[in-house]
């Protein structure tokens, strides 16, 4: 009503204030009419959607009372389901639980006498079991026993053939050491001059350097080397039992000269021959206990390249070792 009156003062202050037509009045007129009737009816419109905004609240409010009963009404039956549900279970567990009993003791007389014969059945098999573990182990008992017997019967065999042997042993070192006194007494006038009496690895080892024997680069036995060499020979023709090895020894300087002996080797298998001619000559030794080796240069008692050492090295060496026919013969019966 309001914006009509303004309205109506604005025309009436265009018709005084210019020169409007009234055909623009009525134009505007016109307007003015529509205007209030849309006005009039978007007020119509706006009023229904505000009755129509007002049930839709009315509604949500009736929905949310609803949904929140609903909730509560499926909580509780939610719970009584779970507590029914719970009993439902006992229940059925009971009445299993029942059902077993009653089999049981429908089946007990039955089952007693099963478990009974049962038992009886697994004893028997246990002792048969043992009897035949007891049978087995006095069989191997048995046969232990005779094992046993037989051993005893072979350590008591080698028992006595260990002293027998050991026996052997002390009488083969005693004969050494005998030998080697026997030798030193005999040699005993040539003691300094080059001649040494050694027992070594059960062997008597009598070591004649090459000033006692022979002449530098000769094979030849001189007078003196020869008369100890018989003196050895008649000591080793009381001892028939020793086996003699005559080892002829030489220094590491090339033999010079070109006669029948061309080298070391030469030299010194010569004159471990010549040793051995001598106490043939001299003795009754039986040729087959002895025998003649040369060592050439490859066996010195020492290895320093001196004059003193070279000295040492040309040598003669009577090796003197005890028949162990014997002792073989023992070891052979093992």
């Amino acid at each position: 009503m309001k914006k009509k009156i303004i309205v109506c003062f604005g025309l009436i202050a265009l018709l005084f204030s210019s020169c409007v037509t009234m055909r623009k009045y009525q134009d505007l007129e016109a307007k003015q009419k529509e205007t209030e009737s849309r006005n009039a009816t978007l007020k119509a419109e706006n009023d229904s959607m505000k009755a129509t905004i007002d049930g839709q609240l009315t509604a949500i409010e009736d929905l949310k009372r609803r949904k929140n009963g609903l909730e509560a009404d499926t909580n509780v039956l939610g719970s009584s389901l779970r507590k029914e549900t719970e009993i439902y279970n006992e229940l059925e567990k009971n009445y299993k639980e029942l059902l077993a009993s009653h089999e049981k003791l429908a089946a007990n007389k039955t089952a007693e006498n099963k478990k009974l014969i049962g038992q009886l059945q697994s004893t028997q098999e246990d002792l048969q079991a043992k009897e035949d573990k007891l049978n087995k182990l006095q069989l191997e008992l048995n046969n232990k026993a005779i094992a046993l017997e037989k051993t005893k019967a072979e350590l008591s065999q080698r028992e006595l053939r260990l002293k027998e042997l050991q026996s052997i042993l002390n009488k083969k070192d005693s004969t050494v050491n005998a030998l080697k006194n026997t030798v030193s007494n005999a040699l005993l006038g040539f003691k300094g001059q080059g001649l040494t009496v050694s027992m070594k690895n059960g062997k008597v080892y009598v070591s004649l350097e090459e000033q006692l024997l022979f002449a530098t680069g000769s094979s030849v036995v001189d007078k003196k080397g020869a008369e100890a060499l018989k003196q050895l020979a008649t000591v080793l023709d009381k001892n028939p039992d020793i086996n003699i090895l005559i080892e002829g020894h030489t220094d590491n300087v090339p033999l010079k000269g070109e006669g029948y002996m061309k080298d070391n080797w030469d030299l010194s298998v010569n004159r471990a021959t010549s040793v051995v001619r001598i106490i043939t000559a001299n003795s009754k030794i039986d040729p087959k206990r002895l025998t003649a080796a040369g060592r050439s240069e490859y066996l010195p008692i020492d290895i320093e390249n001196t004059k003193e050492g070279r000295q040492k090295n040309r040598r003669i060496e009577v090796i003197l070792t005890p028949k162990l026919d014997e002792l073989f013969k023992v070891l052979e019966t093992n």
